[in-house]
């Protein structure tokens, strides 16, 4: 969400990050609104003012046992004047509060510009792709030859963009995840949560998912919303809440399952598990103290890579351009697995700072010790990692030519000492 009183000081800025998105400029229309609003509370105001004070006059006339009806019907009129202004003023404030609702983050100042993701930068490269003596097969082809990763029983069960994993493969997805959960809260000083995975509507608005994004989330006939992400209750664990600034910044991270209906994915990587309806994630969120998200936000996508390092995957570091950024994001850095399967680079984890974009939505604040007033925090979200995308890249960059994937060291403990998945005999 977005603040008036700056639209209001500088509605050159505003459109001019407007712009930058690639979106018609909407300070006119927002400022118009606002005045039409302002202008219906100014005439309330006016109207109950009035109203008390010939109320009062009714009262003296009375006393002394005069006529009123005059007075008392210009408080009748007066009251159909309220009611009218009033009617206006809440018109005003529900198109105006629509339209700020639909308006994405404004994009930080070092914002690379442009309209797609052929506009974002890479920033930096971590390992070398592997010299395979065979030509390396895509993910699915893997899993399928292991007999461990079942499409066909996904669909019987549940439809297209479905996998059913098993055995090695389903202790894979486990036991990744617990390797990720491990490291930020045993190292990087994450609060495991285990948060619900349905959420109400007022919780999908304080992220950004609503209204603007319904028909990418899943409904349930209740009106929950199965949750796109856990970064939807995470941040929220904060909304409405007034924070003490020495407990800045708090950090959650949680596994959980995912659902996304993947509606604008007609045609898009129909093979494997690159994009289905339901993935598990383990993400990270951050709420920080306005002065210091900068630097959370570096700190935690060197988390996210941290997963990466120790799981010996090659990857890069890009900048989303104004273009390819997401809806509350004012800056994002996408981390990009390779994968020699396909021969590209492929998202694993976006790692986005929102400033206090979704914490005016969700009115979260903090107070200093001593002061009155308080402020926004800034949020800060990112996957670390998601875990079917992390298991892609493992099996794709760690497979051999006998259809067999090599574990990496940091996963056979979790694996109970398990080494090679081998293919079945």
């Amino acid at each position: 969400m977005h603040d008036l009183k700056q639209i209001r000081d500088d509605p050159q800025a505003f459109d001019a990050g407007l712009n930058r998105r690639g979106l018609p400029l909407q300070s006119a229309a927002i400022l118009a609104l606002d005045a039409k609003r302002r202008a219906a509370q100014t005439r309330l105001q006016e109207h109950q003012q009035r109203r008390n004070e010939v109320s009062r006059q009714v009262g003296a006339a009375k006393s002394k046992g005069q006529d009123a009806a005059a007075l008392m019907a210009e408080v009748a009129q007066l009251k159909d004047a309220m009611e009218t202004a009033t009617a206006e003023e809440q018109a005003a404030a529900a198109e105006l509060d629509q339209i700020l609702a639909g308006i994405p983050n404004l994009p930080a100042a070092d914002v690379p510009d442009g309209a797609d993701a052929d506009a974002n930068v890479e920033i930096r490269r971590h390992g070398n792709p592997r010299n395979f003596p065979f030509a390396p097969k895509q993910h699915f082809e893997v899993g399928e030859k292991l007999g461990l990763m079942d499409f066909e029983a996904a669909v019987k069960l549940s439809g297209s963009r479905f996998v059913v994993l098993k055995g090695a493969l389903a202790r894979l997805e486990r036991a990744l995840a617990a390797f990720m959960i491990d490291i930020h809260t045993g190292e990087f000083g994450y609060q495991e949560v285990l948060p619900p995975f349905l959420v109400n509507d007022q919780t999908a608005y304080g992220t950004g998912n609503l209204p603007k994004f319904g028909e990418d989330l899943f409904r349930t006939r209740e009106g929950l919303w199965l949750i796109p992400t856990a970064e939807v209750p995470l941040t929220n664990l904060v909304a409405d809440e007034i924070l003490d600034e020495s407990v800045l910044p708090l950090r959650f991270t949680a596994h959980t399952p995912c659902f996304r209906s993947e509606a604008g994915a007609a045609g898009k990587d129909t093979r494997g598990m690159i994009r289905v309806h339901q993935f598990s994630k383990v993400e990270l969120v951050s709420i920080a103290h306005p002065d210091h998200s900068a630097a959370e936000h570096e700190r935690m996508t060197g988390c996210a890579e941290a997963v990466l390092k120790r799981l010996g995957i090659p990857y890069r570091v890009i900048t989303l351009c104004t273009g390819d950024m997401g809806f509350a994001s004012q800056k994002t850095y996408d981390i990009e697995v390779w994968l020699p399967g396909q021969g590209a680079y492929r998202e694993i984890s976006s790692c986005s700072n929102c400033g206090e974009f979704q914490a005016r939505r969700m009115k979260a604040r903090f107070r200093k010790s001593g002061d009155k007033g308080t402020r926004f925090v800034h949020t800060l979200n990112g996957s670390g990692l998601a875990v079917g995308r992390t298991m892609i890249a493992l099996i794709e960059n760690y497979q051999e030519a006998d259809g067999s994937v090599v574990l990496p060291d940091a996963l056979v403990p979790y694996m109970g000492g398990l080494k090679v998945i081998a293919p079945r005999v």
